[in-house]
């Protein structure tokens, strides 16, 4: 004789109930087994992984809670728009640094001055003839020494004038080094 779950004493019946049951148990534990899953591909903390999936094991609320908080985006998504935002940065800085340093006119690499302000932005090698940047010790083309650049004379240079530069003000003594200069008192005896 079967069990008669709820009292039921119809075979048909009871089977309909034990289809029920058993199909009601499936689908919490494929909820419990999709927390743990979902967790998975969207959190890092292994800890908060395993929280939601012991969340997920409680039936129905679990998933349905874990479906609320959950992060909204999958991990590779914010891998892939992290990369996205490193590639922008990079694209951005390249295009300020082919630009003009004096008006920001776009400029190619090769270019010696600017198009537009005609500023010198590079120097020709003496011996390739290619542009050279005034920093270089080196022409990276034909590995020519390039002279090295001589400063700006004193006189050109804006530097302020010793009579000019207003008198630094003496550091206020503290009362301990003023103590310490003072030429010892004898002390008083007391009658």
């Amino acid at each position: 004789m079967e069990l008669a779950i709820f009292g039921i004493d119809n075979d048909g019946l009871n089977l309909v109930v034990n289809l029920l049951i058993l199909s009601l148990v499936a689908v919490w534990l494929a909820l419990a087994a999709w927390t743990y899953l979902d967790a998975k591909r969207r959190v890092e903390d292994p800890v908060l992984v395993s929280c939601a999936t012991v969340a997920g094991f409680i039936p129905f609320i679990g998933p349905l809670v874990y479906s609320i908080l959950r992060p909204p985006d999958l991990l590779e998504d914010a891998r892939e728009r992290d990369l996205e935002t490193r590639a922008a940065e990079l694209r951005v800085r390249q295009l300020t640094e082919l630009s003009c340093p004096n008006c920001t006119y776009p400029v190619e690499k090769s270019y010696l001055r600017c198009p537009n302000c005609q500023r010198r932005l590079k120097d020709p090698c003496q011996s390739c003839g290619k542009p050279v940047d005034p920093r270089w010790a080196v022409c990276p083309y034909c590995e020519t020494p390039l002279p090295e650049r001589k400063p700006a004379p004193r006189s050109a240079r804006r530097a302020p004038s010793r009579q000019a530069r207003p008198k630094a003000k003496p550091a206020r003594e503290s009362a301990q080094e003023r103590a310490e200069k003072a030429p010892e008192r004898p002390r008083r005896q007391k009658a």
